[in-house]
């Protein structure tokens, strides 16, 4: 990927907070879901309940796909990512604190919490790795796409 490709990844991820994460349930079909995430660099990491469907189906298939984009009233002004990665159960608990501290980031404006923020014994963090990016942009043509390999 040259640098151009990679700065504008960047800053996507970075302008953005949440991600449509799709996971593999046990009959086979996909199961997709809202969570904020936090980056460094290319890796996302997310976190979910430890008993929930997310981690069951991670469990079994680390495989994910994921969306990250926003809203926009005109279809030619489409940007975001799509990727196709592999998602890990963080069990270091520096990088899982580093992890829950990257999201927090994302929430600047958020002085309080109606409750508090869980600790990483609480819930399950994983780290992202994508395998392949796919760089919309529609400014350049209606479902223009750059595929990225990582």
């Amino acid at each position: 990927m040259n640098d151009e490709t990679r700065q504008t990844i960047l800053r996507l991820l970075d302008q953005h907070r949440t991600m449509t994460l799709a996971t593999l349930r046990p009959d086979g079909w996909p199961q997709a879901t809202t969570v904020g995430y936090g980056n460094d660099g290319l890796t996302l990491y997310f976190l979910c309940g430890l008993d929930s469907q997310k981690a069951a189906n991670l469990a079994r298939d680390d495989r994910v796909s994921l969306t990250i984009d926003h809203d926009t009233p005109q279809v030619m002004e489409i940007t975001g990512l799509s990727m196709a990665a592999r998602a890990q159960v963080v069990s270091d608990p520096i990088e899982g604190q580093k992890a829950m501290q990257l999201m927090m980031q994302k929430y600047p404006q958020q002085k309080s919490l109606p409750l508090p923020m869980p600790n990483f014994a609480e819930v399950r963090v994983f780290r992202v790795t994508p395998k392949v990016i796919s760089l919309l942009d529609y400014s350049k043509g209606f479902g223009h796409t750059e595929l990225v390999p990582c």
